[in-house]
């Protein structure tokens, strides 16, 4: 708790000296330093009062509470920018010049780093992503970890496994990428999506019985989802132009070179999907497995040729 005011105890420490310095020498030096250091500090226990205090009292949601403190933090640099410009320039005239000629050195020599930071503020600002979403950049799938003034970083999903689960690894992308690339974001407004699962069943099979079991078994299972959804695109027809969406599970049929396939269409949680699908997979499995009427296909391959007779004389 101590090391809390450690830094600006020494801070208006400082402060103080200069002020001190500015009394005995009477130079502006040591008034601009003084102002510097007191900005320094009024600027960092503001920071800190706010985001420690205040915010883990009235907010108590951690992501929340972690985004609230990033956003602070750009504030808080852009308001030491601003005000630190304004006590080492002396006129009006200069300040305005000091800006046009800081943003100009900026965007040439550090265009990247510029561009991150704009895009960070749009992250804050427009609501691209959030802490805890699922999203997909730049072809790569994670849930955002951190947002930070210049880059995003995100635990991966998928990867080299075959799955909406993590691989471990921790990916980190520049926040520019919300400027001039896509952003592919599961759980923006909404926590569903629609999943499917293919049966491939054989040509003898009474597929029409299959359609009606399996259909038992997901809507049994998707039923309190369903009614999540329908719920979560009630709401998003109040802030985007949404036609109605039918999220009652279905089958659809095709066939193909082995069978009839049947297409399982539903919706599931989106950070939960493997969970269901493996649930509801075994469910079908269990029901084929003890169906007469249906069975699993298998690819069929058919083979022509010429025989080969050899007569042999005894």
């Amino acid at each position: 708790m101590l090391r809390n005011y450690v830094i600006p105890i020494l801070v208006f420490t400082g402060a103080a000296l200069f002020w001190v310095l500015n009394d005995i020498f009477e130079d502006q030096i040591y008034f601009r330093i003084f102002l510097s250091l007191l900005l320094i500090g009024l600027i960092f226990t503001g920071y800190k009062i706010t985001t420690e205090i205040i915010a883990k009292r009235a907010i108590k949601d951690r992501k929340a509470q972690f985004t609230f403190n990033k956003g602070m933090l750009i504030i808080s640099t852009v308001i030491f920018l601003v005000l630190i410009i304004q006590i080492w320039v002396e006129n009006t005239e200069s300040i305005v010049i000091s800006y046009g000629i800081l943003a100009a050195g900026l965007a040439i020599a550090l265009q990247d780093l510029f561009r991150n930071f704009v895009g960070g503020i749009i992250i804050a600002l427009a609501g691209v992503y959030k802490i805890g979403d699922r999203v997909e950049v730049d072809g790569a799938f994670g849930d955002i970890m951190d947002i930070g003034i210049m880059n995003t970083t995100m635990m991966e999903i998928k990867g080299w496994i075959d799955a909406d689960q993590p691989t471990g690894r921790l990916i980190l992308f520049p926040n520019s990428i919300v400027i001039s690339g896509k952003i592919f974001n599961y759980t923006k407004d909404h926590n569903f999506i629609w999943d499917e699962i293919r049966i491939p069943l054989s040509y003898e099979s009474d597929w029409n019985a299959a359609i009606r079991n399996i259909l038992d078994i997901v809507q049994t299972e998707t039923e309190e989802m369903t009614r999540q959804a329908e719920t979560e695109i009630d709401r998003l027809g109040e802030k985007y132009y949404l036609p109605k969406k039918v999220t009652d599970p279905a089958v659809y049929v095709r066939m193909n070179d082995s069978g009839v396939e049947l297409g399982i269409r539903y919706v599931t949680n989106t950070k939960t999907r493997r969970i269901l699908s493996d649930s509801l997979t075994r469910k079908i499995l269990d029901d084929v497995r003890s169906s007469k009427n249906y069975s699993i296909s298998s690819k069929t391959i058919e083979i022509q040729g010429r025989q080969k007779i050899e007569l042999v004389r005894t």
